[in-house]
């Protein structure tokens, strides 16, 4: 059944209390965020810090001359920018729009001195930074173990979370690089997902027709 339609607004900062709220409110920009935008790059300096509020922002792993891989995704219930509030200010990944959407954005010294004013502050950064984490082991787990159309499922369910609607603009070459396989094998999962009822897919759109027979498809891999 597909989902309904809903507004987006960032969880992280919906959720912080009045007093740290205010900490952050200054600093931060409405901003857009175009498709293949990079927002981190790796071992560069992290210069703003990203609270999506609707859009898909991919977390990639960079192979070194070998084939790049995402380790996760961030929505509105997310953050980039996850080294600077472990005290690191270099970033270990590549971040870029998947989905196009929007984002408050912060100056990466903005947020440590807010940080440095508020503990209670760092630990709701920190608490988010765990889930994250939590995510990235799950889709290690994927990785290893899954066939590709369930890896698919697992993903399509997870950017499905974090858009308004059921239909994403995606490409098979954009798939490919998220779960570090061949663009044929792409398709060819797709395919199988299309041949099933679960998906619709045309000129880089791909419409969710049937979430529940996609979480069965991802067998066991995807968790809200």
């Amino acid at each position: 059944m597909a989902k309904t339609a809903r507004a987006r607004s960032n969880q992280i900062l919906s959720h912080l209390s009045a007093t740290d709220f205010a900490l952050l409110e200054p600093h931060l920009r409405t901003i857009d965020l175009p498709i293949r935008l990079q927002l981190e790059n790796h071992n560069k300096p992290i210069k703003h810090v990203y609270f999506v509020d609707s859009g898909v922002v991919s977390v990639v792993a960079n192979g070194l001359g070998k084939r790049s891989i995402e380790v996760g995704l961030i929505g509105s219930e997310g953050m980039t920018g996850f080294a600077l509030i472990m005290g690191v200010s270099r970033a270990a990944n590549e971040s870029f729009v998947q989905i196009a959407g929007s984002a408050r954005r912060i100056k990466a010294a903005n947020l440590r001195h807010a940080i440095a004013r508020s503990a209670r502050l760092h630990r709701a950064f920190l608490e988010y930074g765990n889930s994250f984490a939590i995510q990235t082991t799950r889709t290690a787990l994927a990785n290893g173990r899954s066939k590709i159309e369930e890896r698919l499922a697992r993903w399509l369910l997870m950017a499905h979370d974090r858009v308004d609607g059921d239909e994403m603009l995606l490409t098979h070459e954009f798939l490919s690089t998220m779960l570090g396989v061949r663009r044929a094998g792409v398709t060819e999962a797709l395919g199988t997902l299309q041949d099933a009822g679960l998906v619709g897919a045309s000129r880089g759109m791909i419409s969710i027709l049937d979430r529940a027979g996609l979480e069965a498809s991802s067998d066991g891999t995807y968790s809200p």
